[in-house]
């Protein structure tokens, strides 16, 4: 009989992370297809027989619009192992949901752009790795097509990101005359075959090095000088500094012609570390062999149109989950019970009886549980809380159709629990006319089309006066609302903000009012 333990020797769980139009989604896809995971045409996910198919953007919203909103939990196997891949939006404004994917990944893999390398979001979303210890893989994508030099990349990598780049592979031909690799630790040569539409894996093919340099000529010459120059300036794979998140292995490749996908894909199972014990709240960690105990990451409802259901997505952090099993949610201490666990894949889903740490379950209609809740059995549990970011951006909202207002107050709550958009109501209006803040207007234009497609409650946003909020407590929220450009709104969770419509004016009551209480929130124009 398996255990825990060994279990989580197999798992593999990290997340894609980039900014916008690097070519994380098609990355993903490609992924799928080396795994096996895809029918015979990349971009098309492997649904059961009968089925529908999905893909990892499976919102009408994302297809549209071509960009990563949600993020994406995908299962495959690869070379024996469990791959829990979860795929992040790489928009700014949507930063706040890949923070809390990042919670429950191991490694996280960064994609590149060739022509435009380190990009403001990858900075960002650096930061977050590091501040969360995430060790990270850096794949180079579309090194098929003009770019920077592949010495550049590196060295923007090691100035920008203070990290040293330890290549894998190395290109051989420029970028846009992308040839093949040479993998720096025996040296071997792989030359790459296009296919139609990169639709099906890439033809490889191992050349020694005396017809290497008779076929590929000077391309060939300066890949091998600079390959074995950064061998001698000691760039080679070292695990410990990776796993410190002192150094990033880096692949270089092209998802869209799947040049090098296997390679990076090797990558993610040789060095991304299994499921360890997690850091609790009180600085302990839960072993694997302990009972099951969880992490509530992501709160999704509107994935399935026909059952209009909302699926907690846990993270497994310890035991054996055991479909039917009673568990108990950390927020409310409340038991209930997990009969419909499912494991994703994309917009589809299938029942899972068993799961191990690693492993990613959606607990269907476990209506009490929220982001940042543990679920366990036995000794009571609870992780680090994650953190909510600073909304910028204020709009109220309104139902255009009053006899549509059961709809919109549904709705309303439905979103504030998956944390699309925080949702701030005046104790004396409710839900009449509730402020949504946001960290990007983007979470606007979401939010209105769920409500519209979802819910069946169409609304209009009109502008607000603020630009900034602090947390507060009960105790100063009678002196805030006493003054002029200032006002105190709560969430749902009894969380008290106040907004000022200026910086300046927050300053100043900062300064004149310090026996109040205005405390700055985390990450703070995004991933701060």
């Amino acid at each position: 009989m398996s255990t825990p333990r060994e279990e989580a020797a197999r798992r593999r769980t990290f997340a894609i992370i980039s900014h916008p139009d690097a070519g994380k989604t098609t990355l993903t896809e490609k992924f799928l297809l080396y795994g096996g995971a895809l029918a015979k045409e990349a971009g098309t996910v492997k649904a059961r027989e009968g089925r529908r198919s999905a893909t990892s953007d499976w919102m009408d919203l994302e297809q549209q619009r071509g960009i990563s909103i949600t993020s994406t939990v995908l299962q495959f196997e690869y070379r024996d192992c469990i791959i829990n891949l979860l795929d992040t939006p790489g928009h700014r404004d949507f930063s706040e949901d890949t923070y809390r994917v990042l919670a429950a990944a191991d490694a996280a893999v960064m994609v590149l752009d060739a022509a435009k390398g380190i990009e403001p979001q990858t900075l960002k979303l650096f930061e977050v790795c590091r501040e969360r210890e995430i060790p990270f893989l850096t794949f180079i994508n579309k090194f098929d097509r003009p770019g920077l030099g592949p010495l550049e990349l590196l060295d923007q990598i090691e100035e920008t990101l203070v990290v040293e780049p330890t290549p894998v592979t190395w290109p051989v031909g420029i970028p846009g005359d992308f040839r093949g690799v040479i993998h720096q630790g025996t040296g071997v040569y792989t030359r790459f075959e296009r296919t139609a539409r990169g639709s099906t894996m890439a033809p490889e093919e191992e050349i020694d090095a005396e017809r290497a340099a008779l076929e590929e000529g000077p391309s060939w010459d300066m890949a091998l000088e600079e390959s074995q120059l950064l061998i001698e300036l000691g760039r080679e794979v070292d695990v410990k500094s990776f796993l410190a998140c002192e150094s990033t292995p880096v692949f270089f490749g092209s998802a869209l012609t799947n040049f090098g996908v296997r390679f990076l894909l090797d990558g993610v199972v040789d060095l991304v570390p299994a499921p360890a014990p997690r850091v609790l709240e009180d600085g302990s960690r839960r072993g694997l062999d302990e009972p099951f105990s969880g992490l509530v990451f992501k709160v999704q409802a509107g994935m399935d149109k026909a059952h209009r259901d909302r699926i907690a997505f846990v993270r497994v952090c310890s035991g054996k989950f055991e479909r039917g099993m009673m568990a108990i949610a950390g927020r409310s201490g409340r038991q209930f019970s997990t009969k419909y666990a499912q494991t994703m894949f994309g917009q589809d889903r299938e029942t899972v009886d068993v799961a191990w740490p690693g492993d990613v379950l959606g607990l269907v209609n476990a209506n009490d549980l929220r982001v940042g809740d543990a679920v366990y059995v036995g000794a009571e549990t609870a992780f680090p809380p994650l953190p909510a970011f600073a909304p910028e951006y204020f709009m109220r909202a309104r139902v255009k159709d009053t006899s549509k207002f059961k709809q919109f107050r549904k709705g309303l709550s439905q979103l504030d629990e998956e944390g699309a958009v925080q949702v701030l109501r005046d104790r004396d209006l409710g839900d009449q006319a509730p402020v949504l803040a946001a960290v990007g207007p983007m979470q606007f234009e979401v939010a209105t089309y769920r409500l519209e497609t979802e819910f069946g409650a169409e609304i209009e946003l009109t502008a607000t006066p603020y630009t900034i909020a602090r947390r507060t407590d009960a105790a100063s929220t009678s002196a805030l609302r006493a003054m002029q450009g200032v006002d105190v709104l709560e969430r749902d969770d009894g969380t008290h903000l106040a907004l000022f419509e200026s910086r300046y004016w927050m300053d100043r009551v900062v300064t004149d009012h310090p026996e109040l209480t205005l405390v700055r929130m985390v990450a703070e124009g995004g991933l701060a």
